[in-house]
C-alpha cells in the first residue's frame, strides 16, 4: 500500500508552488488514474510518489518503507527494485535492438525470463529490430516491456498514449490492462484523457496542486469500451 501525507513541492526557490498538501492512499494491485489540466501538478505528484523527485515536506510510505527519509543511494536502490516507469516519450536506446532494450530493465532485477514479457506485448517477431524500424505503438510497447521486465511492484505511467493515434492508443491500453490484471502490480497513470479514467479503479482529479475530486469505479471499462 502507498500512503502519502501532506506533500508539498515547489520550484524556483519556493516561488512556484506545485503540490499543496497532497494526501492519498493507493491499495496494492489498484489501477489509479490522476487527471487534471496542464500545470495542475499531476506529473509532479507522480514523480514525487515514485521517488524520481523529493517532496519539500510530507511523508510517503511504500508498505513499511518510508521513501521520504531515504538517502539518495537508498532511493536509487528502491526505484531499481520496486518501481517501473513508462513515459510519453519512449526513451529507447536507438542503437539497441528490442531484445537488448528490454533486457536493460530485466538486468536490474536479474530477470532471465524477460523474453516472455516481449511475447506478452506482441513483439516476439521484432526481437532484432531497432527502434527506428518500429511504429510508435510498437516502440511504446517496448518501453512497457522494459518497465515490466524489472518485475516492479508499482508501475508509473505518464501520458503513455499521448503521442499515439486512437487505434494504437487503445491497443496499448489494452496490453497494459491485461498485464495489470494478470500480474497484479499496482498501476498509477497520469493522463489528460479523461476517458481513460473509466478503465481505472480510482480517479484522482487535481487542480492547482491539490486534489479536488476523488472517486472510485465500481465497473471499470475495457480499452475498447471507453470514449476517446
Amino acid at each position: 500500500m502507498i500512503i502519502a501525507e501532506n506533500l508539498y513541492k515547489s520550484y524556483k526557490n519556493g516561488t512556484v508552488n506545485v503540490l499543496n498538501g497532497i494526501s492519498l492512499a493507493v491499495n496494492d494491485g489498484e489501477f489509479v488514474v490522476i487527471t487534471g489540466a496542464s500545470g495542475s501538478g499531476k506529473s509532479t505528484l507522480m514523480s514525487v510518489l515514485s521517488g524520481l523527485e523529493r517532496a519539500d515536506s510530507g511523508k510517503i510510505m511504500f508498505g513499511n518503507s518510508e521513501i521520504t527519509s531515504m538517502t539518495e543511494k537508498q532511493l536509487t536502490d528502491f526505484r531499481r527494485r520496486e518501481v517501473g516507469f513508462v513515459f510519453q516519450q519512449y526513451y529507447l536506446l536507438p542503437h539497441l535492438s528490442v531484445d537488448k532494450n528490454v533486457r536493460m530493465g530485466a538486468d536490474l532485477s536479474s530477470n532471465g525470463d524477460y523474453r516472455k514479457i516481449i511475447e506478452e506485448v506482441g513483439l516476439s517477431d521484432k526481437l532484432k529490430s531497432k527502434p527506428y524500424e518500429l511504429s510508435g505503438g510498437e516502440q511504446q510497447r517496448v518501453s512497457i516491456a522494459r518497465a515490466l521486465a524489472k518485475n516492479p511492484h508499482v508501475l508509473f505511467l505518464d501520458e503513455p498514449t499521448g503521442a499515439l493515434d486512437e487505434k494504437t492508443g487503445r491497443n496499448v491500453l489494452d496490453y497494459i490492462s491485461k498485464l495489470h490484471t494478470e500480474k497484479k502490480f499496482t498501476m498509477i497513470m497520469v493522463t489528460h484523457n479523461l476517458n481513460i479514467a473509466d478503465m481505472s479503479d480510482k480517479v484522482i482529479n487535481m487542480n492547482s496542486g491539490t486534489i479536488v475530486n476523488y472517486s472510485e469505479n465500481a465497473s471499470p471499462k475495457s480499452a475498447y469500451a471507453i470514449g476517446w
